[in-house]
């Protein structure tokens, strides 16, 4: 058994894990302020978002049932 899998679903979940956090310790000692603290904060929201959309396009349906 693995400890840390390394999955899409993981390593997806890890970054949104790590991305919380920060806006979540940013805010919690007011440093959310400054721009640069914000900068990478929203660009890292925003890559993620990009990865998302991109995997969300690339998902072909497969069906179960074959072709009459």
């Amino acid at each position: 058994m693995k400890i840390f899998p390394l999955g899409k679903n993981s390593i997806t979940l890890s970054f949104v894990g790590v991305i919380t956090i920060g806006f979540f310790v940013a805010g919690l000692f007011e440093i959310l302020d400054y721009f640069i603290v914000k900068a990478l904060l929203f660009t890292c929201f925003g890559v993620l978002l990009l990865i998302a959309i991109s995997y969300a396009l690339k998902n072909d349906n497969k069906k179960n049932r074959p072709e009459d």
